[in-house]
């Protein structure tokens, strides 16, 4: 009997060892050929800008393509739920917004994943302010004036958002109870369809994440009226905070992070964070970020889980406290 448990325990042991070396390998080839990176919103919105440079470094130092797959829809919970299916081996990666990880479990009634369950976190990328925009010709050029104006005219002032349960959503809904005034919402499928529309005038204001449209703001083709933060954006240094607006505490800010399936193995988890934290201090992306509105942050896997925790319960009592509802 001792002996058999003796064989057992060197069994055990044998694959433990295994284990280990087969990490350790994996660590050393990973990756063998093209990673896929989902990037969960149509191009051109805040996830798409923020992963192209940053994924187009990971992969000169890996030595094997990094290829953007946007695959929108639904608050980017589509791509959110093909990753979170995906086999864990480190050849699909998400690269995703803090709506489809934080907000949407706090909305949606039904969600084919969970983010803590079916995600492993490997970095928290970067972070952003939203900002209320208009075009030039609107006749409300501050967000006193956009209230008066919703006020004498219930429901006819438009705001538009990347989608229901975005944090430009929240935002707008935050605006319409503490404003108390009656705003009508136009969800898009991102944020290059909510520019294009924006532009041409078909809503009367729209609220993004910063980087989407940095440019616009900065060369007047989009007038920003307010940026959802404690303090003003280098990036647009002449748009007031909310606060400065009459809205104290109004703090709705966008993040972004990489993951990949639960079950992918530390070995990879640990070679993807070390390439995308080097890839956050490069010198032209670092630049390129802090120029259009981003915060790099490049956190470690095991501080970015504590920070997915705290923002999940955060949200979820923020949205309680408030009432806010989205339908």
């Amino acid at each position: 009997m001792l002996a058999r448990h003796t064989v057992w325990r060197h069994a055990l042991l044998a694959a433990a060892m295994v284990a280990v070396f087969a990490q350790a390998a994996l660590a050393q080839n990973y990756p063998t050929r093209p990673v896929r990176v989902i990037v969960p919103y149509p191009p051109g919105g805040g996830t798409d800008i923020l992963a192209r440079p940053i994924m187009a470094k990971v992969a000169e130092r890996m030595g094997y393509p990094f290829l953007i797959d946007n695959r929108g829809g639904a608050t980017g919970m589509l791509g959110t739920d093909l990753v979170a299916k995906a086999a864990p081996d480190g050849y699909t990666v998400l690269l995703s917004a803090s709506p489809e990880l934080v907000l949407n479990q706090h909305v949606f009634k039904k969600m084919a994943y969970d983010a803590l369950r079916d995600l492993r976190p490997v970095t928290q990328v970067a972070t952003t302010p939203t900002i209320v925009v208009s075009i030039p010709s609107f006749p409300a050029r501050t967000m006193k004036e956009v209230i008066a104006l919703a006020r004498r005219h219930p429901g006819a002032v438009t705001y538009g958002t990347t989608g229901v349960g975005s944090p430009h959503h929240l935002a707008g809904e935050l605006l319409r109870l503490r404003g108390k005034v009656d705003l009508t919402h136009v969800p898009y499928k991102g944020g290059g369809p909510q520019v294009t529309d924006t532009l041409g005038g078909h809503v009367v204001i729209s609220i993004f994440t910063l980087p989407v449209v940095t440019p616009h703001v900065q060369t007047g083709r989009l007038r920003g009226i307010a940026v959802c933060a404690p303090q003003r954006s280098p990036a647009v240094p002449n748009v007031p905070t909310m606060e400065e607006a009459g809205f104290p505490g109004f703090d709705i800010s966008q993040w972004y992070a990489v993951s990949v399936p639960r079950g992918t193995p530390d070995a990879v988890v640990k070679t993807l964070y070390s390439a995308v934290a080097e890839a956050l201090q490069a010198p032209d992306v670092r630049k390129r970020q802090l120029e259009q509105g981003y915060e790099p942050i490049g956190s470690t896997p095991e501080i970015y889980a504590q920070y997915l925790k705290r923002e999940i319960e955060k949200y979820g009592k923020f949205i309680k406290d408030t009432g806010i509802v989205m339908n």
